[in-house]
């Protein structure tokens, strides 16, 4: 379980970088879409490359699979486009402070209605005054 944490820690901090990088590419080139569109190709490459070398069966279940689990790549398209917009004017940690807190909301609505096959996980008044001091500590060090 550790390697998980830490995987997701390493994650979690490639999410600004990425934000970074991505727009600095987005300036440099004129076009926030462009940019985003480099990073998909060599996203698609890496994962492409990756599945092939770790399950390149699973690619044939993808015909039967629902449909609507195909949404995640417009929320990925979503992200990826709106903070490469948007991070150079409003800065990498405001931007992605505001990632954060929809993530956290998000998070919790997920687990607590146990949405997408989830694992159930009920919004507790514990848990809520987590999420809410998590995200008090995000805005704190966006203020500092």
């Amino acid at each position: 379980m550790s390697h998980h944490i830490l995987i997701m820690l390493a994650a979690g901090i490639g999410v600004p970088v990425l934000a970074a990088l991505n727009a600095s590419l987005g300036r440099f080139v004129g076009s926030p879409a462009v940019a985003a569109t480099v990073l998909f190709v060599v996203a698609l490459s890496v994962s492409a490359v990756v599945a092939l070398m770790t399950n390149p069966q699973a690619v044939t279940k993808l015909a039967t699979a629902p449909k609507h689990l195909f949404f995640a790549g417009t929320l990925v398209a979503f992200y990826v486009l709106s903070i490469t917009w948007i991070a150079p004017t409003m800065g990498v940690g405001n931007a992605v402070f505001f990632v954060l807190l929809g993530q956290l909301i998000s998070a919790a609505a997920i687990d607590h209605f146990g949405l997408f096959s989830a694992q159930p996980s009920p919004l507790t008044l514990t848990r809520t005054a987590g999420i809410a001091l998590m995200a008090l500590g995000v805005f704190v060090t966006q203020k500092a």
